[in-house]
C-alpha cells in the first residue's frame, strides 16, 4: 500500500493503496494499481503554493492531466516544495510512469526526509523496479517515522514491505520484520502468511505450519493460508492434515481446480483410491488438459488394473508436459507392461535423458531393450542403474541372458552363477533356466548345476 499525504493547510491528507505491492502473497507486480481515500491530518503546512491545493482537488476527481500541469508550475516556482513533489509522484504512478514517480518521490524525501508516507511510497516503488537495496533504505527509514493516520497500521505496512525486500539478502531479518508487522497489526493474516512462505522455502516446516495456522485462524477463508498448511503437511507426509486443509479450500472455492487435484493426490497417498479418483476426475472435467491430474489419475488406473484408461491419461500428461521425466517414465513403464516394447523403449529413453538419475527407469529400459533384442542397450542401461541402485537377482539374470544372446560365454556364465548365488529359490523358473544354460555353456560342469545331461 502506498500512502499519499494530503494538504496540511486544510488539515486533510490523501492516501493511495497499491493493491498487492509487497504486502500480499503475490506481491510481485512492478506496476501497482491505485485508489484514493482521505484520512485525518494533524500537521499544517503553509509552504506550498495555491496550485498544489488545486492539483489535489483535481486528483480527487482523477483529473491527472490538470493536476500534473498545476504541480509542474508549483515545483518550477518552488523547487523544494516536498508536498508538490509528493503529489507529482502520485500522479506519475497513477499514470503508469514508474521512473518519473520514483524521481519525484526522491525529490520529496530530499526536501523533507522525515515524512513517513513519502519514504514508504518511494521504498515500495523502488522494490517494484527491482532495486531492493535502495528500497530497503527508504523502508527502514519509514519504520522509524510516524504515519499521518492509523500509525500502527501504517508502520505494520512498512515492516511488511521491508520484510519482502529483505527476504533474499537476510532471511532472518525478514522474519523479524514480519514479526514486527504482526505485533503492530495483530488482526492481520498477511505477516504470518509471508513468514510461513519464507519458512517453508527454508524447509523449516514446523515453524511454517505454525505461521500458516495463525494466518488461518485470523482469516479462516484465506486460500493462501489453507494452501500453505496443505503444502507443508504434504512435505511432512502428514496426509490427514493435508487432506483437512484441502477439503476446506475446495469447500470455500469449488472452482479451485489445483486444490481439487492436490486433494486427489493426497487421497491417493492415503490409499483412498476411490475418493482420489473421484476428485481427479472432477478436476479433469473442469480442465480436461490438466497434466498433473492426468498423471495422478493414470497412476490410480494402473493400480486398479485399467491399463487402457491409464495409458490415455499418461499420454495427456506426456503431451502437456513434454519435459517431465516422470510422465515419460510412467507411460513407458505402462507400455512395457502392455508388451508394447518399441514404444516403451522410446519413452524410457526420453525419461532418462531428461532425468539422468531416474534409477528405476534404467531397469525398465533394460527390460524393454532386451525384449527388442537390443542387448547392448540393455547392458548399458543396467550399468547406469548400478550407479544408483544395488544389483539384484533380477539384474544379474537379465545381464546373463543379454550376454548369452551376444554369445559372450564367459560373462554369461559369470552372471548366471551370480544369479543362482543371490536368488536363493525366489525365482524357480529363472533358476531352472539359468542351470540349463550353464549346462549348455559349460557341459563339463553339468553336475554342479544339478541338471542331468541327456
Amino acid at each position: 500500500m502506498i500512502i499519499h499525504r494530503r494538504s496540511m493547510t486544510v488539515i486533510l491528507s490523501m492516501a493511495l493503496t497499491v493493491a498487492g505491492a509487497l504486502v500480499g502473497v503475490a506481491a510481485q507486480e512492478s506496476k501497482p494499481t491505485i485508489r484514493h481515500h482521505r484520512v485525518a491530518e494533524e500537521v499544517q503546512d503553509e509552504s506550498s503554493s495555491p496550485e498544489v491545493d488545486q492539483a489535489e482537488t483535481a486528483m480527487q476527481h482523477r483529473d491527472f492531466t490538470t493536476a500534473e500541469s498545476l504541480l509542474q508550475k508549483a515545483v518550477t516556482a518552488k523547487p523544494n516544495d516536498y508536498r508538490a513533489w509528493f503529489d507529482l509522484g502520485y500522479v506519475y504512478n497513477a499514470t503508469q510512469r514508474g521512473p518519473q514517480a520514483i524521481d519525484a518521490y526522491r525529490k520529496s524525501v530530499a526536501a523533507k526526509p522525515d515524512v513517513f508516507e513519502s519514504n514508504l511510497n518511494l521504498g515500495i516503488l523502488l522494490a517494484g523496479q527491482g532495486d531492493k537495496v535502495q528500497a530497503a533504505k527508504y523502508l527502514k527509514a519509514a519504520t522509524q517515522l510516524k504515519p499521518t493516520a492509523n500509525p500502527e497500521e501504517g508502520l505494520a505496512r512498512a515492516w511488511q514491505s521491508l520484510g519482502r525486500v529483505e527476504e533474499d539478502s537476510d532471511a532472518q531479518q525478514a522474519l523479524a520484520d514480519y514479526s514486527a508487522a504482526a505485533k503492530l497489526n495483530p488482526k492481520a493474516a498477511q505477516p504470518h502468511l509471508s513468514a510461513g512462505i519464507l519458512l517453508e522455502k527454508r524447509n523449516e516446516l514446523d515453524a511454517a505450519a505454525r505461521e500458516f495456522q495463525l494466518a488461518a485462524e485470523l482469516d479462516p477463508k484465506s486460500p493462501e493460508a489453507l494452501a500453505g498448511l496443505a503444502n507443508v503437511a504434504m512435505k511432512q507426509k502428514k496426509y490427514p492434515e493435508a487432506e483437512a486443509a484441502l477439503r476446506k479450500l475446495v469447500a470455500a472455492d469449488p472452482q479451485n481446480n489445483n486444490a481439487r487435484v492436490q486433494l486427489g493426490s493426497v487421497l491417493a497417498a492415503e490409499g483412498k483410491s476411490a475418493e482420489a479418483a473421484q476428485e481427479l476426475q472432477q478436476g479433469l472435467k473442469a480442465d480436461p488438459g490438466d497434466p498433473h491430474a492426468a498423471l495422478e489419475l493414470g497412476t490410480l488406473y494402473v493400480q486398479a488394473g485399467k491399463d487402457s484408461e491409464a495409458e490415455q491419461q499418461f499420454r495427456v500428461a506426456v503431451q502437456k508436459l513434454p519435459q517431465d521425466a516422470e510422465a515419460h517414465y510412467a507411460l513407458g513403464s505402462l507400455l512395457m507392461h502392455e508388451k508394447k516394447y518399441p514404444e516403451a523403449q522410446q519413452e524410457l529413453l526420453v525419461a532418462v535423458k531428461l532425468k539422468p538419475d531416474l534409477a528405476d527407469a534404467y531397469g525398465n529400459l533394460a527390460v524393454v531393450a532386451s525384449e527388442n533384442k537390443n542387448y547392448e542397450l540393455a547392458l548399458k542401461s543396467l550399468d547406469y542403474r548400478a550407479q544408483f541402485l544395488p544389483e539384484s537377482p533380477a539384474s544379474y539374470f537379465l545381464r546373463a541372458t543379454c550376454f548369452d544372446h551376444l554369445k559372450a560365454v564367459k560373462q554369461a556364465v559369470e552372471y548366471y552363477q551370480r544369479f543362482l548365488a543371490a536368488d536363493a529359490g525366489k525365482l524357480p523358473d529363472q533358476e531352472w533356466q539359468a542351470r540349463h544354460r550353464l549346462m549348455a555353456l559349460n557341459p563339463h560342469h553339468a553336475e554342479k548345476y544339478q541338471i542331468k545331461q541327456k
